[in-house]
């Protein structure tokens, strides 16, 4: 089998459960498309853009599946994930080379499929699940050896934004037990990884109800300003506990997580406490915008107004002092001004992020949006304003990291530079990039011998330099991650 994944995080790790499912019955992975007896695409559907990559690369697969037939060797093809959620009619009647379609929740269904196509016929399974979590599949890292990792802890989502196609091809939220959650951490502290991010679709809103003593729970509140389209549900094992538990596993693991929604940092957040505590998570968060202006807040059906949320980034800020901040905001959404867009280029300036994920609208059938709104900005407004977002966005993170030279930064080690085999990259604890030469080091241990760092090690650089997107350095030592929070 040959796997090749499009989109986000959560398909790289949808790609890790497909292959665990796989490996068990009997199946062996390839990365040349030639060995190939079956090709899988783990799609995505959030933006126009990833779909036509998809429709584009099925072109491209078709000739040679002409040829497998010429040379008597059958070749099957597969669309799994969010495309395959979305366009599960059109896949199979417009191409009629795909084998296989299988959505988010139909991975274990896999071996079923694959043995109905090898009879000749197309096979599929997109139905959504209450209550699929892969739990007990652990996924098979792809990248063998590697520093970081990421540990899927819940799917689908609830909170219905109007631009986003997310709850209808990814279905409703569930929460992964937190047993299982911890034995994969476990398994991957055990195999050197130094570094895990906690992912879903809205991770803060985690509620484990396997065990049965914490059914009973009371609701959460929801952050000061915001509101939800959905009452809030009573019971279960919250968010903040995981992450106590899940930080306590290794002191040498920095822990991450993404993706959080605002609402979701009431004033009394025991998260943001726990971020402030503990030395191995990471002072970092995600705080997705979409846009600064209320109007278009409310047409996207975000549940906050800009004031709140800016209300809320003051409070993370005092919670948790050098706290490094990223955000996503969409350019040109349905009814936007020339003054909403202006309104997100000066909260773009205001909160000055340190890490941006900018893009123009894209809209998608079966949203909100798509029923009830028009997509009315034409696409060279679209363009220009979403250029000009992140042009205000480099200037606004070229000044956040500026601010950081002069000072020591606690880097892990990921492996080479891109740019230079002499010099070595890692990230540092907000989650930027940092580049320094790859020289002989002390060890802050205090042994004679100089090392030279290697992937997975943390190091301290002192920086020198810094652009929007990178830091430059000078190694000064190689240390632990509990050595440098002491100091």
């Amino acid at each position: 089998v040959y796997l090749e994944t499009y989109g986000c995080q959560m398909n790289v790790n949808d790609t890790e459960i497909a292959w665990a499912i796989l490996q068990k019955n009997g199946y062996a992975r390839t990365k040349d498309l030639d060995e190939a007896d079956v090709i899988l695409l783990v799609t995505c559907s959030v933006r126009e853009k990833a779909e036509q990559a998809i429709w584009s690369r099925l072109r491209h697969l078709k000739a040679l599946k002409a040829r497998r037939q010429q040379a008597r060797l059958p070749l099957r093809i597969g669309i799994l994930g969010c495309m395959a959620e979305r366009l599960k009619e059109e896949i199979l009647h417009r191409e009629k080379l795909v084998d296989i379609v299988a959505g988010p929740d139909a991975y274990r269904d896999l071996p079923r499929l694959l043995a109905v196509a090898e009879s000749g016929q197309q096979a599929a399974n997109v139905l959504l699940s209450l209550d699929e979590t892969y739990a007990d599949i652990l996924p098979v890292q792809t990248s063998a050896g590697g520093t970081t990792a990421f540990v899927s802890i819940m799917r689908g989502c609830d909170n219905m934004c109007s631009y986003c196609i997310v709850p209808f091809t990814r279905g409703r939220e569930r929460s992964r037990p937190i047993a299982s959650i911890l034995q994969e951490v476990r398994m991957l502290s055990d195999q050197g990884v130094k570094e895990v991010t906690l992912l879903g679709q809205n991770v803060n809103s985690f509620r484990d109800m396997s065990e049965v003593q914490f059914q009973s729970a009371a609701a959460p509140v929801l952050s000061r300003g915001f509101s939800t389209v959905y009452k809030a549900k009573t019971g279960g094992l919250r968010f903040a506990h995981l992450l106590d538990q899940v930080s306590r596993i290794d002191p040498e693991m920095r822990i991450r997580f993404t993706s959080p929604h605002p609402k979701d940092f009431p004033d009394e957040a025991s998260v943001l406490q726990l971020i402030q505590e503990r030395h191995n998570i990471c002072k970092q968060l995600h705080l997705p915008a979409q846009s600064g202006s209320t109007r278009v807040l409310e047409a996207m059906r975000r549940g906050y107004t800009r004031e709140a949320y800016l209300e809320l980034v003051h409070h993370v800020r005092e919670c948790i002092p050098g706290v490094s901040l990223s955000s996503d905001f969409i350019a040109g959404f349905c009814g936007e001004t020339e003054d909403d867009h202006q309104q997100t280029v000066s909260l773009l300036r205001e909160v000055r992020y340190n890490v941006g994920f900018l893009f123009a609208y894209s809209m998608r059938q079966k949203t909100r949006a798509y029923h009830r709104l028009q997509d009315d900005v034409p696409a060279d407004i679209k363009k220009r304003r979403l250029e000009e977002l992140i042009t205000v966005f480099r200037e606004e993170a070229a000044r956040a990291n500026e601010a950081m030279v002069g000072q020591s930064q606690l880097v892990l080690v990921e492996g080479p530079s891109k740019r230079s085999d002499s010099e070595l990259c890692g990230r540092n604890d907000g989650n930027i990039k940092v580049i320094f030469p790859d020289a002989e080091i002390e060890d802050a241990a205090g042994c004679k011998a100089l090392v030279r760092a290697q992937p997975g090690d943390y190091v301290l650089v002192k920086v020198t330099s810094a652009s929007s997107q990178t830091l430059k350095g000078v190694l000064l030592c190689r240390t632990t991650l509990t050595r440098s929070a002491a100091c």
